[in-house]
């Protein structure tokens, strides 16, 4: 016989295909074999029809295509004998889901079936629409299940249980028919039918509300009786498991009075002694036991209770956490996450067990544990479950580190008693897991410190000595820097001492030593590094023997690579060297950081960033105003939070300066003239001096619109640096200085109050400007007219130019249409655009706008985006 022809027997196929060595020889048996069975289906080969589909049900096991079978499995149904049946049943179960056109087919098969005389038959039918009941099919064969509920044979009547519960996931409305069959099979004694006759109630009570009510007043106390004498039953060893009857049956029932009581005090009351019953009654050193008791906790926890029940079920769980399997461990740490909201003084007993389960070897276990421990924690169990946490800390594996602080840091913050024991624990933390605490939490502690006046010697005295001990933690590094640069007087002079403390010899130049360890280590990121930098800045003026030896520090960055580290080299240096009677009223100490304003700036910082493609077509109109959403929406300006200057120029240097200018010295034979507080910072700078009304502004500008650090308040000198110019003559007015454009023309206009409105470069980048010239409308100072000039610096044209602009939520903004949707290169053209800008909240708060440019260069879409935040102060 050829060994692949439709008559080779299974066994032999499978030996075929276990012999190949390769899966290209795999492939090569599978594809003969499947030749042969599809010629063997062509000759409508009756003798051979069950073998070909048993073959390939191995066929489709082994992972390769098999639909060309598919009308032999309801061939094989449609036969007379069991044998063809059965092959036929089974390879429409494995080779056809619900979702194939072909399954139609089979339904008037399933029907005569389940109405067969032969028992098994109709099993083989339950046992097939159980697995593949489609809603049609469903909706078809339901009374004929619904009948044979009734049937005289036990196992007819668990298959056919178990085709209800697919019928009705299938089809709910179907639930009322199956209510009082399902009923009459709790009454049952064979525990096959009883068990799926409460797997069926519970289905319908899922699904019906009726059934649920039903059930509760017929079959509750039936219930209760039943459960009750599985439990006390004798030994019986058809269905014993580990000196238990029937732990399945145990747990069904228990699922099923889980149902009957959540929500139903009657019904709760009813179940509560077999409950007690079966939680004091088990075993625990079996699984099964386990099992059912896990089962009895869950019900427990779930119907209304009193305490004492609960308090048992907590108990429960307790021993689990003891037990030496991590499985039971695991679901007791899980169920006491959810008790917790129910009885949280029960859980809180077990409160060293669950401890222990944060030190655990396994991993999913002591996450677990850790997020249990979490929600223990009270203003009255701070103090000693931080304490243990942080012991664990030093010990705990690096992998579980990150979490682990996160816990402790969330746990100090939310339920700190005192400032100084909030202080004492972070330190612990930074000085255990500083590299894994996140910057919004020591950012937090900065906060703090600052504002616990009475506490800065302790704390920095204290950072000193945990420096000593873990300089290693950058974290840490980063906060005793900051700490040593502000309260370095007091470190060295013992200055604040509380009687908890011992006092420490510490000389200027260990304090120095501290800022210069977070500018020479390797392993410092540029945030330490620059840190470290304004800490040496401030110590140069609280100690000024060491101010040489810190200026060398300083001045071997000044070739740095890094141009936020050059920046500050050059600029300190300068302060150093040049400017020593300016130089402490800069590096006066912090104001007081108001923790209401950083927490509200750490909620804002919490929402996700905006990120937008500059190779998206953009096909707005021009103009788009801020009521425009999706635009607004993109820009991300929802929000009014707007930094609010002083309302002038010369009151924020005053505020910077610490300066007293409101007199100004008489020059003789002349009128007395205002000293701005720009002129005397270019004065101190040695920069010279600028013209009056326009040199003002754009020396505030530079000043108020200089990103900062939060370590620093010194960056918006960064940019005076490039300041130069001799003073101009009395007739002849100078060009202004300007950031982003260089030496511009001197535009300004006035209003007929004589307020000068500069002109800015609002934008600039390699190829485009866009410079605004502002005036004022008589009578509403609210309202700014703003003309906008865009300049293409760039060789190439602009086509399908568009300008659009976004505002505040306290701004109101009109643009009218441009000039031209064409902007000419190399400065050849311009086009224009105006818009009007009324600020609701006028001398409150100053305008911020911004902008978006698209625009086409050789077909192609381009995309510029950015922000102007250096309008006149006086606008």
């Amino acid at each position: 016989m050829n060994p692949f022809s439709s008559g080779t027997r299974l066994r032999d196929m499978i030996r075929a295909i276990r012999a190949c060595k390769t899966a290209a020889e795999e492939r090569a048996v599978i594809r003969k074999e499947c030749a042969a069975i599809r010629a063997s289906i062509d000759e409508n080969d009756h003798d051979y029809r069950h073998r070909n589909l048993a073959k390939l049900m191995f066929i489709h096991m082994l992972g390769y295509p098999t639909h060309f079978g598919q009308m032999e499995c309801l061939k094989l149904i449609a036969s007379a004998g069991f044998p063809e049946k059965r092959i036929g049943y089974l390879g429409l179960m494995l080779l056809l889901d619900e979702r194939q056109e072909v399954l139609m087919l089979v339904t008037n098969s399933l029907k005569q079936d389940l109405n067969h005389s032969n028992q098994y038959i109709v099993g083989l039918a339950l046992c097939a629409l159980g697995n593949i009941c489609s809603a049609e099919m469903a909706r078809d064969l339901a009374p004929e299940v619904e009948r044979l509920l009734q049937f005289r044979d036990p196992n007819i009547r668990k298959k056919a249980a178990l085709c209800s519960i697919r019928i009705i996931r299938k089809v709910p409305d179907l639930a009322e028919n199956f209510v009082n069959p399902a009923a009459s099979l709790l009454k049952e004694k064979h525990h096959g039918v009883m068990i799926t006759g409460v797997q069926l109630c519970t289905e319908l009570c899922k699904h019906s509300s009726e059934a649920l009510e039903y059930f509760r007043k017929k079959s509750t106390e039936a219930m209760v009786k039943t459960l009750k004498d599985l439990v006390n039953s004798p030994y019986a060893p058809e269905y014993d498991i580990a000196g238990i009857t029937d732990p399945f049956l145990h747990i069904r029932m228990l699922r099923f009075l889980r149902v009957l009581g959540q929500g139903d005090a009657d019904a709760s009351d009813c179940m509560n002694d077999i409950l007690a019953q079966v939680a004091t009654k088990t075993e625990s050193n079996k699984n099964s036991g386990n099992a059912i008791l896990y089962e009895c906790v869950e019900t427990i926890m779930s119907i209304e209770d009193s305490g004492g029940l609960r308090v048992l079920a907590i108990n429960i769980l307790g021993r689990f956490l003891s037990n030496r399997d991590n499985n039971i461990r695991y679901v007791a740490l899980n169920m006491l996450m959810k008790a917790i909201t129910v009885d949280a003084q029960a859980v809180q007993r077990h409160r060293t067990t669950i401890l222990e389960c944060v030190k655990d070897s396994d991993a999913s276990i002591r996450k677990r544990a850790l997020d249990l421990v979490y929600l223990l924690v009270n203003e009255s169990n701070v103090k000693p479950l931080t304490k243990e946490l942080i012991e664990f800390l030093e010990v705990a594996d690096q992998e579980f580190k990150g979490d682990l602080t996160a816990k402790i840091c969330s746990i100090v913050a939310k339920y700190s008693p005192e400032k100084i024991w909030y202080i004492d624990q972070m330190l612990k933390v930074l000085s255990e897991a500083g590299n894994f605490v996140k910057d919004e939490v020591w950012h937090a502690l900065i906060v703090v410190i600052s504002n616990a006046s009475d506490l800065h010697g302790y704390t920095v005295r204290a950072l000193y000595r945990a420096f000593q001990r873990s300089s290693e933690q950058e974290s840490l590094l980063r906060v005793a820097v900051w700490c040593t640069g502000e309260y370095g007087d007091m470190l060295v002079n013992n200055i604040g001492m509380l009687d908890i403390e011992d006092p420490i010899v510490v000389t200027e130049s260990d304090a120095v030593d501290v800022a210069e360890t977070a500018i020479k280590r390797i392993g410092s990121d540029l945030t330490t590094k620059a840190m470290g930098m304004i800490a040496l800045l401030k110590l140069s003026s609280r100690f000024p023997s060491c101010s040489e030896r810190i200026n060398n520090s300083i001045v071997q960055y000044k070739g740095s690579l890094v141009l936020e580290l050059q920046q500050r080299s050059i600029e300190f240096n300068s302060i150093i060297a040049s400017h020593q009677k300016m130089r402490s009223v800069l590096v006066e100490r912090m104001p007081v950081l108001d923790e209401a304003t950083f927490i509200g700036k750490r909620a804002g910082s919490m929402t996700g960033s905006v990120s937008t493609s500059n190779a998206a077509a953009i096909n707005l109109p021009n103009g788009v105003s801020k009521s425009s959403a999706p635009l607004v929406d993109l820009l991300d300006l929802s929000s009014d939070d707007v930094p609010v200057p002083s309302s002038s120029g010369g009151g924020f240097i005053q505020d910077l300066l610490g300066l007293d200018l409101s007199a100004a010295p008489e020059k003789s034979g002349s009128n007395p003239t205002p000293i701005s507080g720009t002129d005397v910072l270019l004065d101190l700078l040695s920069i010279g001096t600028s013209p009056p009304a326009q040199s003002t502004a754009s020396a505030t500008d530079i000043l108020s619109n200089q990103e900062k650090s939060p370590t620093s308040q010194l960056d918006g000198l960064s940019s005076l640096s490039s300041l130069s110019a001799n003073k101009p003559s009395a007739a002849v007015s100078s060009p202004t200085i300007d950031l982003l454009g260089g030496l511009s023309p001197n535009l300004a206009s006035a209003d007929e109050n004589g307020s000068v409105y500069p002109s800015i470069v609002a934008y600039e980048s390699g190829s485009l400007r866009i410079t605004f010239d502002f005036s004022k409308t008589a009578g509403s100072p609210q309202t700014t007219l703003i003309l906008a000039t865009f300049k293409n610096l760039s060789p190439n044209s602009y086509t399908n130019f568009i300008f659009q602009a976004a505002v505040p939520k306290f701004l109101q903004l009109h643009l009218d249409s441009a000039s031209a949707s064409t902007l000419p290169g190399s400065g050849n053209g311009s086009i224009t655009q105006s818009l009007r800008v009324t600020n609701s909240q006028y001398g409150k708060k100053h305008l911020v706008m911004r902008l978006r440019i698209a625009y086409k260069v050789d077909d192609k879409d381009v995309l510029e985006e950015g922000q102007v935040s250096n309008f006149p102060r006086n606008l």
